[in-house]
């Protein structure tokens, strides 16, 4: 069996179907862009946390898909979507994984967006990490303050002008970094929909032998 890589499932037919037709759902509904644009930089990020944190080189690579595709079950309904997700990954790639990876995979994309999250394996916790940090005013589809008035979520990610997510592996750190226009919105609006993400987040690095920290506009939160 050959090694699934990363550039053949970012080149999938039906993956990139999935990911765009869930893309199209989720604007229909109202939500921040999940297509092209947020996969692509949630498996960099997966794949940079992976390997700082001193997973090996096939893991980082899971990771990568994993990220790649968590999303991208959105199409058959957005409540179950991790569910779904975990279950076409299963459908499209189940003879081209060994059984513990193909697990791995499914398991992280299951396991992303869950009210109950519980890790048991490296590749779910670093998909949290790279999926919930991912704030910032790319991600509005409206690129006005006129149309973001009206949604807190398309606020708080139109107010963030940039997000980093760091790892110190000797102070076993990750830290969350963003730039928030506080002219634009307030801090504590970024609480009011974010401090479930920061949770998870939490779990997640700790998880991986990690303390997680929050630094907005230079000033240290977490």
């Amino acid at each position: 069996m050959n090694k699934l890589v990363f550039d053949s499932v970012s080149q999938h037919p039906q993956i990139l179907e999935f990911i765009s037709a869930s893309d199209r759902s989720l604007e229909l509904l109202g939500y921040t862009n999940h297509g092209l644009r947020h996969v692509t930089l949630v498996a960099r990020r997966a794949r940079e946390v992976a390997r700082e944190v001193g997973l090996d080189d096939r893991t980082q690579e899971i990771a990568a898909i994993a990220g790649f595709c968590h999303d991208m079950g959105n199409f058959m309904g957005r409540t179950q979507h991790h569910y779904w997700g975990g279950l076409l990954f299963h459908q499209v790639f189940q003879e081209k994984l060994p059984p513990a990876e193909l697990v791995s995979v499914v398991q992280a994309i299951a396991n992303h967006d869950k009210e109950d999250m519980k890790f048991s394996n490296p590749v779910a916790a670093v998909l949290v990490l790279a999926d919930k940090s991912d704030v910032d005013r790319s991600r509005v589809r409206e690129q006005s303050l006129e149309a973001t008035n009206g949604d807190i979520h398309d606020r708080v990610n139109y107010g963030t002008l940039s997000s980093d997510l760091s790892v110190d592996s000797k102070a076993k750190r990750i830290t969350l970094s963003l730039t928030i226009d506080v002219s634009f919105v307030p801090i504590l609006e970024y609480f009011e929909i974010f401090t479930e993400r920061m949770s998870y987040c939490r779990r997640a690095a700790e998880y991986l032998g990690y303390r997680f920290g929050l630094v907005i506009n230079e000033f240290q939160l977490l």
